[in-house]
């Protein structure tokens, strides 16, 4: 069977998330630590919330993931945005929801990757979904 390639797309839902989950934590940040750390233990909360939407919602860093080729087995190949490809295999713990999919990765890249709704077509994000839950995709996808 093919393995599945997925070009991804920045996400400006995922981007507003990011930025409302660290601006709240920056707000909490900001009310139970007193004075000048507060303030600036909030602006690093917010400043670390801005690189990772950066990075993992718009995907405009060097090392952001532009595209996914998941093949059978849980083998998977990262393309990066700086024109790097990474082997790596998706571990077993795979988040699937009707909004996002989380895959955890093992091997030479230990991170997460989260695609959301709004970086794939719907037919393409289908497939993705069915493959985290099964391992592979059916052959009409």
């Amino acid at each position: 069977m093919a393995a599945l390639r997925l070009e991804l797309r920045a996400s400006r839902a995922l981007a507003g998330a990011l930025a409302l989950v660290h601006g709240a934590g920056a707000a909490c940040l900001a009310a139970l630590v007193p004075g000048y750390a507060g303030a600036i233990l909030a602006l690093l909360f917010l400043a670390l919330g801005a690189a990772t939407a950066r990075d993992r919602a718009l995907l405009r860093a060097r090392g952001s993931v532009r595209a996914l080729e998941l093949g059978e087995s849980g083998a998977a190949t990262l393309e990066l945005a700086d024109g790097r490809r990474l082997e790596a295999r998706v571990g077993r713990r795979r988040h699937v929801g009707p909004w996002w999919v989380a895959l955890p990765l093992e091997g030479g890249s230990r991170r997460n990757i989260v695609v959301a709704r709004d970086m794939l077509p719907p037919a393409a994000f289908r497939s993705l979904r069915l493959w985290a839950l099964w391992g592979r995709v059916p052959v009409a996808a």
